[in-house]
């Protein structure tokens, strides 16, 4: 099959860092035997023959070799964040040469704006009714002039199917991570994740940046208990025994915890035991039942109900998916 065609939108005052991440996710990712899983093409919003010039916000310009028309032929579209994308003028949220070019892309076809290039998908219409997410801190201006997008200020990204929303900068990569992961499965992700030297994942959310008075020195953290938990999560992790191991009382330990992670301790328990679970079914074909207790569920229905509710499938379709006929290998339980 051919590769899945990435066309990355640079409008002019584009930043560059965030226009380079697709190429850098998505152009790692390969099939076992070094085929490329992604195409990553890059366009500008102004047609014409030959190579275009595009303005970034930095000290330099780029040129690109397609116009708009790429859009037509694309299976995901990126728009990275551009000068004027937030500014407090609605006019520089949606320039006319960057609405012209979104007409061109296909129903259906995935699209994804990294950090506040959400203000030019929600001045387009197409965030409507839709949970989505931005830069936290340009949170309360979008949500006063997009009152009908259902924003979502604390997460890194937001995934509503085929349109996706990041966060600031670094949120990107977790989302193009994400998207390897959601179209190839964990283990083509987390080789990725190794090869850029970037984490697979980033536990919570965007309350973790949010500026806030620094704690005192004597306040201890959570991570000790989190990589505590890692290794335990065959085990009953109840939050009074979560709260215990880092001697702190419940109430204290759950403000400390959601503020550094951006999740209750429970939900940050089961969000790790389904991506344990997600491991065990791509690398081994122990049943269900096996799966289910070794990543704490404890049942298979159990398994089955937060898989259903997190990926929208089955263990079984999950596994169907992404294990690719690779051979069962050894994991021990816990």
């Amino acid at each position: 099959m051919p590769a899945h065609r990435v066309v990355v939108l640079a409008v002019d005052g584009v930043y560059p860092f965030e226009m380079t991440i697709p190429k850098r996710i998505f152009g790692t990712a390969g099939a076992p035997d070094g085929t490329p899983l992604y195409e990553v093409l890059t366009c500008g919003v102004h047609a014409g023959p030959g190579p275009g010039t595009v303005r970034t916000d930095a000290d330099f310009a780029v040129a690109v070799e397609h116009g708009p028309e790429l859009l037509s032929t694309a299976d995901t579209v990126v728009i990275p964040p551009f000068v004027g994308c937030s500014d407090d003028s609605g006019d520089q949220w949606l320039p006319a040469s960057l609405k012209d070019a979104l007409a061109r892309v296909a129903p259906g076809v995935r699209i994804v704006s990294m950090c506040t290039a959400a203000f030019a998908l929600a001045a387009a219409g197409r965030l409507d009714g839709r949970p989505a997410t931005t830069h936290w801190n340009r949170a309360e201006q979008f949500r006063a002039a997009f009152p009908d997008v259902e924003l979502r200020p604390d997460v890194l990204f937001v995934d509503d199917g085929d349109v996706l929303t990041a966060a600031g900068v670094a949120a990107g990569v977790d989302l193009c991570l994400h998207l390897v992961r959601r179209d190839h499965g964990s283990e083509v992700a987390n080789r990725v994740a190794r090869l850029c030297i970037v984490p697979p994942w980033r536990d919570g959310g965007q309350a973790q940046y949010v500026e806030q008075p620094v704690p005192s020195s004597e306040s201890a953290g959570t991570a000790e208990v989190r990589e505590w938990a890692l290794e335990r999560l065959h085990e009953p992790l109840t939050l009074a025994a979560l709260a215990g191991r880092a001697r702190m009382s419940v109430r204290t330990f759950s403000r400390r915890f959601r503020g550094e992670v951006g999740l209750t301790p429970l939900q940050w328990v089961t969000a790790q035991r389904v991506a344990y679970a997600r491991k065990l079914l791509e690398t081994t074909d122990w049943p269900v039942d096996r799966v289910a207790a070794s990543a704490g569920f404890g049942t298979g229905a159990s398994l089955r109900l937060h898989l259903h509710t997190n990926l929208g499938v089955s263990p079984m379709a999950y596994r169907s998916t992404f294990r690719s006929g690779r051979q069962e290998r050894s994991i021990p339980a816990g």
